[in-house]
């Protein structure tokens, strides 16, 4: 996973330091001295992540953010301060001024890469939403976009999971008129308490007893009502080695006890934005678009959408040297299905089949119903390896699980053929090339005895 990260420091020394460790890791890196040069290289390009010093000459690092943040070109870059302060009220001051995160100079590298990693993934996340809504033209974006920041903020739905009764008395007493605070003492629980109730955030102990935090944070992500919930990871001790763990897992933000009241309050209240945020994109686009490019049968999108979208993510791929892969997969001797079971048993194979693509891959990846029994998914990001490899898992899936149909549920067993493409940076191959390519893979699969997958890497 790769960004183009905008380093700002009026300190030479500095930003090449900066730029020699994020270069390393294969991140494009461009500099400026100052705040004027900085918001002249965001107005000009486009940028994944900001690095921003605070102490600088003219406009100092909180004024740039704020102007970032004021944007609306602008206001979903992810800024990271970096700065020698380590007074409490300038880390309120920066998160008020719309800071995501802060680094503490001299930079602990692990933590800079865990944070670019952890803040690129949000991006990506953030970029596919506004890409899906300015797909359906009719789709009031911009309003949206004027409304965040400005709703007045109510009190907010958190949850707890910490094993004592000590730390949750404490945040109660720190979120009191800001936060109902519901507290879960075991991980499991939690976890369930989690996908169950309507939460704005989710405050997960580094500190049990016998359970690995971890566990809990990977559970949150792979559950389909909590994968997009913000989780703050709370720990007694600042364990570098945890944290880049956790950040890589899916942890939106972390704080060490005993932690500023002031500044707890402002980080929770960035992610319970942020969420709202998105989830008035998800629901923007999903309103929009669910007639008219849906797949009434199983609730993907259908092919017009993909065939109006499709040529957006190739466009965003080639722009920013990213790769983008594409799977087309088909039911093997559906028509047999059809025939033994009725098209009713047809389609609940469809939809069961369409359910397992979904749960199989990323939020940001697109998975769409072809036609008849064919499924696309668009994932970018995804290196040819990386796509044979998802491709794999997913055809293990259908054929290892058999599919349940009728009203008595008899269990039928299904396989699958895929075909994969990686877009080639080389050429100017365009989003109908990919999926003529990928299709000849998947004749390839058919013609192979089927239940396979068939991969062309360029």
């Amino acid at each position: 996973m790769t960004a183009r990260i905008l380093v700002v420091d009026d300190n030479q020394l500095n930003l090449d330091l900066l730029n020699a460790r994020l270069t390393m890791e294969y991140y494009e890196v461009a500099t400026a001295l100052d705040g004027h040069q900085a918001l002249e290289a965001l107005a000009r390009e486009s940028f994944d992540i900001v690095l921003l010093d605070i102490m600088m000459p003219g406009i100092d690092g909180f004024e740039v953010c704020r102007r970032i943040k004021a944007d609306p070109g602008t206001m979903d870059i992810p800024v990271v301060m970096v700065t020698a302060l380590d007074q409490m009220e300038d880390r309120v001051r920066g998160l008020q001024a719309g800071a995501d995160d802060f680094l503490t100079k001299p930079v602990n590298e692990l933590q800079l890469l865990a944070r670019v990693k952890s803040l690129t993934r949000l991006k990506m996340l953030t970029d596919e939403l506004r890409l899906r809504a300015h797909t359906t033209r009719d789709i009031a974006i911009e309003e949206l976009l004027r409304r965040h920041g400005t709703k007045p903020e109510a009190r907010a739905e958190v949850l707890l999971i910490d094993e004592r009764a000590s730390v949750f008395e404490r945040y109660s007493g720190i979120l009191r008129g800001v936060a109902n605070l519901h507290h879960v003492r075991d991980p499991q629980e939690g976890v369930l308490a989690a996908a169950e109730g309507g939460f704005e955030c989710v405050i997960v102990s580094a500190d049990f007893a016998t359970f690995d935090p971890l566990r809990v944070i990977a559970q949150l992500r792979s559950l389909d009502r909590t994968r997009f919930l913000p989780i703050i990871l709370s720990s007694d001790t600042e364990n570098d080695t945890l944290i880049a763990r956790a950040l890589e897992l899916g942890v939106n933000d972390f704080v060490v006890r005993p932690v500023d009241a002031n500044e707890f309050v402002a980080r929770l209240r960035t992610q319970v934005r942020r969420k709202a945020y998105h989830d008035g994109l998800r629901s923007n686009v999903a309103e929009s678009i669910e007639l008219a490019v849906t797949d009434g049968l199983t609730g993907l999108h259908n092919r017009r959408y993909l065939d109006t979208h499709l040529q957006s993510l190739v466009d965003r791929a080639r722009k920013r040297g990213r790769p983008l892969s594409l799977l087309i997969t088909d039911i093997d001797h559906f028509k047999a299905v059809n025939d033994t079971h009725g098209h009713d048993g047809g389609d609940e194979v469809l939809r069961e089949f369409g359910r397992r693509l979904r749960g199989q891959v990323r939020g940001l990846d697109l998975v769409c119903r072809f036609g008849g029994e064919e499924f696309v998914i668009v994932m970018p990001d995804t290196s040819a390896v990386m796509a044979a490899e998802i491709a794999e898992r997913l055809r293990l899936d259908v054929a290892e699980t058999p599919f349940a149909v009728g009203a008595d549920r008899s269990k039928i067993a299904v396989t699958a053929s895929l075909g994969v493409a990686t877009l080639d940076p080389s050429s100017a191959e365009d989003g109908a090339a990919l999926i003529k390519k990928a299709d000849l893979a998947l004749y390839e699969a058919k013609n192979g005895g089927r239940n396979k997958v068939i991969a062309k890497a360029a």
